[in-house]
């Protein structure tokens, strides 16, 4: 149960820390920051922990890359 508690106060903390961000909009930020957390901890798990990342989870983990790229390259709504 204690896990869980940490994982709420977790995500209330980067609810908060995204809504921070006054300089760039807000669902840009997020979608940033979800995106490339996504990438990374998967990342992380593989190199640290052993965790198989089978064909399709490098598919969608290339589309999630491309998202984020995306919205930074391409789309007016971000700022740059």
């Amino acid at each position: 149960m204690k896990s869980w508690i940490f994982l709420g106060i977790a995500i209330l903390g980067e609810v908060v820390a995204t809504s921070a961000l006054k300089d760039i909009p807000v669902g840009i930020a997020y979608a940033v920051w979800a995106g490339l957390g996504i990438v990374l901890v998967a990342g992380i798990a593989w190199a640290l922990y052993g965790q198989k990342l089978d064909a399709w989870a490098l598919v969608g983990i290339g589309m999630i890359l491309g998202g984020v790229l995306v919205l930074n390259l391409l789309s007016k709504s971000s700022a740059h």
